[in-house]
């Protein structure tokens, strides 16, 4: 299996500056770790497009998979409380 190239949007970043740096870490190690398997264990599928989402205690990272071209697209990581508005 070929690894993906993980694509970040710059307001992905900014969503990381209300995290604090302890959950910061964990949460890119997993990102990280979806260059190599896209669909780690407890991951969902939302309704939306190819959208998908990994869980981190209380926060969520949103990111879409394009197989075509093996990019995933990071598109948000906020708190659960924030995530679906």
């Amino acid at each position: 299996m070929a690894n993906y190239r993980v694509v970040i949007k710059n307001s992905v970043y900014k969503d990381l500056k209300k995290i604090p740096t302890k959950d910061v870490k964990k949460i890119m190690a997993k990102v990280k770790a979806l260059s190599i398997n896209p669909r780690p264990p407890g991951y969902e599928k939302l309704s939306k497009d190819n959208r998908f989402r990994i869980r981190y205690r209380f926060y969520r990272v949103l990111y879409s998979i394009y197989e075509s071209v093996l990019v995933i697209n990071v598109v948000k990581i906020v708190h659960r409380n924030k995530v679906y508005r």
